[in-house]
């Protein structure tokens, strides 16, 4: 599976503040590179979440692998890649591993690290698999396999240019920096949705149908009375999909099964959970006058800073405040 990269709501204000909102897969062994740049919302794929079965066909199936086979030296980054091109070792040196053929071949230093990497996601895969069968649970389980998964993230942010000129750049890891130069491309070919002050930015957005909304909402609301009704309570339902479409990443299934209603209930529980999970509101924002910070994002407020208990407190925690 190539790293991928896809702009899915893109929003400028009147102060021109852009907000944009990416789904990206990747190796998940990039993730705490990504997790660096504090500026961004994200929601990623969880390995608690998925299903045992599930996670082992995708690494099976899909596999993360280097982008860049680097040469052993001193220091963060490898300049030379592994050699391709000559032939180093025989048949005899993977006989019992599961890619080795009946037909005599040798394989370049190159290739032979690619089988050995493979190898160790089978033995992965079969000491998951016991661990499984004695009933451990798969947030124990898929930890073992998660250097072999490409991950799914919902990222949403205002300040891209730092993340750009770091990552987008020869001396970033080969694979974020692969990631960055896709992300790079979009952005700058994405033509932002030009939002007045109070509009939302809200993912997913554009795919919603217009028909079956006004017949959840009669639905849910019942008949509206009038045009203001209509546009807040279209709004509300609009929000509460991108939510629970934008939590869905967490089980990499961001587009669920197509259900509006099923989407309104799952962003109820988070709502309505105790504790609350609103990380999945920050990629829903409003579009606001100034080009002040509203938490991590300028010009936009995200939709959890509408919560007035968003930030939790915990009586268990000494607290110095007067």
């Amino acid at each position: 599976m190539p790293i991928k990269s896809e702009i899915i709501a893109d929003s400028i204000s009147e102060g021109g503040q852009r907000l944009t909102t990416f789904i990206l897969e990747f190796p998940r062994f990039i993730l705490p590179e990504l997790a660096t740049h504090r500026i961004f919302s994200k929601n990623a794929a969880s390995s608690r979440a998925i299903p045992f079965e599930k996670f082992v066909q995708q690494i099976t199936e899909n596999p993360a692998m280097p982008e860049f086979w680097g040469k052993n030296q001193s220091g963060m980054q490898a300049v030379e890649e592994l050699d391709d091109t000559s032939a180093v070792y025989s048949q005899s040196d993977v006989r019992d591993s599961p890619y080795s053929t009946s037909v005599p071949v040798n394989y370049t230093a190159r290739e032979y690290a690619k089988i050995k990497w493979l190898e160790a996601r089978d033995k992965a895969i079969g000491s998951a698999k016991v661990l499984n069968s004695l009933g451990v649970h798969k947030q124990i389980v898929n930890r073992i396999l998660e250097p072999w998964f490409h991950i799914r993230v919902i990222l949403s942010g205002t300040e891209f240019e730092n993340f750009f000129a770091l990552r987008a750049h020869a001396d970033a890891q080969p694979e974020i920096r692969v990631l960055a130069e896709k992300m790079l491309e979009n952005y700058n070919n994405s033509d932002p949705k030009q939002l007045k002050t109070g509009d939302w930015h809200i993912p997913f957005g554009d795919k919603i149908d217009q028909n079956r909304l006004n017949e959840l909402e009669i639905k849910i609301y019942g008949q509206r009375e009038s045009n203001t009704d209509y546009c807040q309570q279209q709004q509300e339902l609009r929000k509460k999909i991108a939510v629970a479409r934008c939590a869905r990443v967490s089980y990499f299934n961001y587009e669920g099964k197509d259900d509006y209603e099923a989407d309104i209930k799952l962003c109820d529980r988070l709502f309505g959970s105790i504790p609350r999970h609103l990380s999945p509101t920050e990629h829903v924002a409003q579009c606001m006058t100034d080009n002040h910070f509203y938490g991590n994002f300028c010009g936009f407020k995200q939709m959890r800073k509408f919560f007035q208990d968003e930030n939790l407190k915990d009586k268990r925690v000494k607290n110095y405040a007067q």
